[in-house]
């Protein structure tokens, strides 16, 4: 297998493990990954931020256009999506319009599928501003990323721009007094020469500890599904995610697990 980039701003729809029959936005470059984040598990590859140097986003009022002409051929067919949610080649919330685009998403939708879930899955690196904070408590469905307990962990699994650390992100994260759903994928495998492994005994109840701080609505639990950069990453066996999973319903946290 190999890892993949979406070539349109939007695509599907797709059945998604965790969105139903989701439609979506892609607000990054088609050409490039181009993400906060470079985690090891990524199925769009490695972010290679500093060996580009013109980067350009659509502009919300192509995002728009597209958007609209896509709903009104699914209302025609009768095919509306369960869920529109901004995923594609990077972080989302890195657009410079992020805020304007959810406002007119949001529009379009009740207009045309007013049934659907509207859906944002991001790292949660910027969500130091405000701007970026309000627009995603307009969403129905604010999925915000936290793989590990641990500075060290989080350094290698999703290996961030270095002015962002784990400890920034959890405080930004308790912003959210309502309408939060955290997301964290569990691997576990070698990478220049070191174990990583976020479903240690270590590492669950660090994990656990920042969830209580948190209070999300709910969690999303899952494993890798598709190619990843790094080689040999192991998906982590079901009954093993469960079993976390059990660890989490035990501090009241609704919780579930996509395979």
């Amino acid at each position: 297998m190999t890892c993949f980039l979406f070539d349109k701003v939007i695509f599907g729809p797709v059945q998604s493990r965790r969105l139903g029959v989701s439609l979506g936005i892609n607000l990054l470059p088609t050409g490039f990954k181009h993400c906060s984040f470079n985690c090891i598990y990524c199925e769009c590859g490695w972010t290679k931020n500093n060996e580009i140097k013109n980067i350009s986003f659509p502009p919300a009022t192509i995002v728009k256009q597209y958007l609209e002409k896509k709903l009104q051929e699914l209302k025609a067919s009768d095919s509306l999506p369960d869920s529109i949610s901004f995923a594609g080649n990077g972080e989302p919330t890195l657009h410079p319009d992020f805020s304007e685009i959810i406002d007119l998403t949001i529009e379009l939708r009740n207009k045309y599928t007013p049934q659907s879930k509207v859906a944002v899955l991001s790292n949660a690196s910027m969500i130091y501003l405000p701007e970026i904070v309000n627009a995603l408590k307009k969403v129905d469905m604010n999925i915000l990323k936290l793989d590990a307990g641990t500075e060290e962990t989080f350094r290698d699994i999703n290996k961030a721009a270095s002015d962002i650390s784990l400890k920034d992100i959890v405080k930004n994260l308790k912003q959210f007094t309502s309408n939060l759903i955290i997301q964290t994928l569990f691997v576990r495998g070698e990478f220049n020469g070191k174990m990583i492994d976020n479903t240690s005994e270590k590492e669950v109840a660090t994990w656990l500890e920042i969830l209580k701080e948190i209070k999300p609505e709910r969690l999303m639990i899952y494993p890798i599904a598709r190619a990843t950069p790094v080689k040999g990453l192991e998906k982590i066996p079901l009954e093993e995610l469960e079993l976390i999973a059990e660890k989490v319903k035990k501090t009241g946290i609704k919780v579930e697990v996509y395979y």
